[in-house]
């Protein structure tokens, strides 16, 4: 589990085909590796991988098919700069939300608009997905735990503050660029419990399922 608060901006030195799939090298950059073993985790742009092998600038992970297919590593080059943290600890100070570094979809972003000191990002993203998103929930952007501001349609925005921008790759973006999207698990839980029951939420369902006493 993450908590979509990055630690450091890294680099892509390598991504390339491996047997039937991908092998990534990512240069970690500032991301204090020292207590970082073989078969931890560190989400990369939001996606949670697998180091295999570390070095004392970085680390190698496998890159599934699976995560070719549905995340922006479809388009990654040699030099991609991604979003690094990793794995939370028992004590790490919960500062964004819980984030699985299981990416969702992709979101195109449509617009970015100045707003004082920080800059609103509006993102269109599937209509299957869409419906996840809600006003003041969590989302997160590239492995960012950010806050949705508005919803319109298929269409969401968010504000980024000075302070996310200068520690993220988001001041990066420009109109068209491709994110790794994933919406915030407690929605899905939600969904299911709704699809198990004929009568939707109650009391009692939630009750039943364990999240009342």
């Amino acid at each position: 589990m993450f908590t979509g608060i990055v630690e450091a901006i890294g680099k892509i030195t390598s991504l390339q085909k491996k047997g039937g799939d991908y092998q990534v090298t990512v240069n970690s950059g500032d991301l204090d590796l020292s207590d970082v073993k073989l078969g931890d985790s560190i989400a990369t742009n939001g996606v949670c991988l697998t180091v295999v092998e570390l070095s004392s600038n970085g680390y190698v992970a496998d890159v599934s098919n699976e995560t070719i297919k549905h995340t922006g590593f479809a388009h990654y080059k040699d030099g991609q700069l991604v979003n690094l943290e990793k794995a939370m600890l028992p004590t790490t100070r919960f500062g964004g939300h819980m984030v699985s570094g299981h990416v969702d979809t992709v979101a195109k972003l449509t617009r970015v608009v100045n707003n004082g000191r920080a800059i609103d990002l509006w993102f269109d993203l599937p209509k299957e997905i869409a419906k996840y998103i809600v006003k003041k929930g969590s989302i997160t952007i590239d492995g960012v735990s950010l806050t949705v501001n508005e919803v319109e349609a298929q269409q969401f925005k968010l504000t980024i503050v000075p302070h996310t921008s200068e520690q993220t790759t988001l001041e990066k973006l420009t109109v068209g660029a491709a994110v790794n999207v994933e919406v915030d698990i407690i929605a899905r839980y939600v969904e299911r419990l709704v699809s198990k029951s004929d009568d939707g939420v109650t009391m009692g369902l939630l009750a039943k399922s364990g999240f009342l006493k």
